[in-house]
């Protein structure tokens, strides 16, 4: 006999529906063979499926099975298709009976008692159920919070294989998981952490508030005990909230790679990445023989951190470049290709020097020349282009830290940082990009006019810096954004200069 039971597969970070076929043929010799491209976790999943149907008081057949994972042409992965392989076998035993069969989709994970256990990937699942208008979604308990967060789909929570034959017999009462998207982001977005903390670096403070304005990449360098990574650590506190619509897009990579807590149903708080520097290529930008989206990735929406470049190798280093140009990354393999977006705001911290205290004010540095020389060009001129603002991070004065100055916390800062995007979002409109930082060149032209006065002080910058041509119109972008925290529409003289001090390195202090 034949059974069909519809489940749903991830490819990238986007879901797909699958038909999980059964077919028992008559026979004495058992024999069980799963098709239709599957990997060894699918295979292996025969074996669990059989002591977890044997384990939930069912029979398993000792006839020759077939189970088809449909579309054959796709590979699949992981042992999502547990579940409905189970039910497909009971029904195709006539073990029980559904005819509503496929208004539901499945899927789950089984051990070996029939419990369930969760699986990767469920919210970007829940959404293509959705698209395709299936009723009810059957999922792990422990997924149903991710899956709840959507609207107008019947998620339906189960424990056990028992439980989910009963529910699909009828013989069990269905309990939809409901969750308030509203009662999530007022519960989840807030901050651990803030910029009230921070004392001094008044200078850094105000660089991260334009960076943040215009969704600018941000360097500082400074010697060790600054506060840079104090500072990095709490850009997400200024940024924009997160909209319902980045949230989800966020949670869905972290749904594929399993990071998100048991119970959690959204990422409600701009992510914060810092891996390490010993990090490989893979890890960063995302690969291996399925796909999984990297670094840069989970970084989406929200902050990349590198915290000592010249420590990371090179060559893990220059992948970032075209992903800090395109917002996305393309991973290709034989196979198959897969798509993850990248949109986000890099920050880097390095010291000046091998041992930190080239431009410290109370350390003596004891590098020569040649070593600062050759540690400051682990970075590569190409990616260093591709960071708009470039700043100094001094060593904190005492009476700075023990002073009784009020300090701005985040969220004066990020009044400031709304006033900025509020203007960006009435000049730009519907269009495609909405800040300053990914302005095309036509929109750069457009948008960054410049009176004569303001544009013989670039000239003149342009001149004794040897800026090349991306960074002029890298200094032409952070100078929009620093007119539009003024709300001014004009690109003024004093606008520019703030821009250009902000391209320390190209101004020689570390040569």
């Amino acid at each position: 006999m034949l059974a069909k039971v519809k489940s749903v597969a991830v490819s990238g970070i986007d879901a797909y529906l699958l038909d999980v076929e059964v077919y028992i043929a008559t026979g004495d010799m058992p024999y069980i063979a799963i098709v239709g491209l599957p990997d060894t976790a699918v295979k292996e999943s025969r074996d669990r499926v059989k002591a977890a149907v044997n384990n939930s008081g069912y029979r398993f057949p000792y006839n020759p099975m077939i189970i088809n994972l449909a579309p054959a042409d796709r590979k699949k992965e992981g042992p999502v298709f547990e579940l409905p392989i189970a039910v497909g076998i009971l029904i195709a035993t006539n073990q029980i009976e559904i005819p509503d069969i496929q208004d539901y989709a499945i899927v789950g994970e089984l051990s070996l008692d029939g419990k369930l256990r969760p699986v990767k990937g469920c919210l970007s699942m829940v959404l293509k159920c959705k698209e395709l208008g299936i009723k009810r979604f059957l999922v792990p308990s422990e997924n149903a919070s991710e899956a709840a967060i959507v609207d107008g789909i019947d998620v339906i929570p189960v424990k056990t294989l028992e439980e989910t034959v009963g529910i699909l017999t009828k013989s069990i009462s269905a309990v939809s998981q409901k969750i308030n998207p509203e009662d999530v982001f007022r519960e989840s977005s807030g901050y651990d952490i803030d910029y009230a903390d921070v004392r001094g670096q008044e200078h850094a403070k105000r660089a991260l508030t334009v960076a943040v304005a215009g969704n600018h990449n941000i360097i500082m360098i400074g010697p060790p005990g600054s506060g840079k990574t104090m500072l990095a650590q709490r850009i997400p506190t200024i940024m924009p909230l997160l909209t319902l619509e980045e949230a989800l897009e966020t949670t869905k990579i972290y749904s594929v790679v399993g990071l998100l807590s048991p119970g959690q149903s959204l990422i409600a708080a701009r992510p914060f990445r810092a891996p390490h520097h010993t990090i490989s290529t893979a890890g960063l930008i995302g690969g291996g023989s399925f796909p999984r989206p990297g670094e840069i990735s989970l970084s989406h929406n929200g902050v990349l951190f590198l915290d000592e470049l010249p420590e990371f190798e090179r060559k893990t280093i220059e992948v970032l470049r075209q992903p800090l140009e395109t917002g996305y990354v393309t991973i290709s393999r034989a196979t198959n290709s897969v798509t993850y977006p990248a949109r986000f705001m890099m920050a880097i911290s390095i010291n000046p020097c091998p041992c930190g205290y080239f431009t410290d004010r109370t350390k003596e540095c004891h590098c020569t020349p040649h070593q600062i020389q050759s540690y400051m060009s682990k970075i590569s001129g190409p990616l260093l282009d591709r960071i708009d603002i470039q700043i100094e991070v001094p060593s904190v004065r005492y009476q700075e830290l023990v002073s009784d100055k009020e300090v701005q916390s985040s969220a004066d800062i990020r009044g400031k940082v709304l006033v900025g995007r509020a203007m960006q979002k009435e000049r730009f409109k519907d269009q495609v990009p909405m800040v300053n930082a990914h302005m095309s060149s036509k929109q750069t032209k457009k948008y960054c006019a410049l009176d004569k006065s303001a544009e013989a002080m670039l000239y003149q910058a342009m001149t004794e810096l040897g800026l090349s041509a991306r960074g002029h119109s890298k200094v032409l972008k952070v100078a929009r954004t620093v007119a539009d925290l003024e709300e001014s529409e004009q690109i003024k003289v004093e606008h520019i200069s703030e821009a250009i001090q902000y391209r320390s390195l190209d101004r020689g202090l570390w040569k």
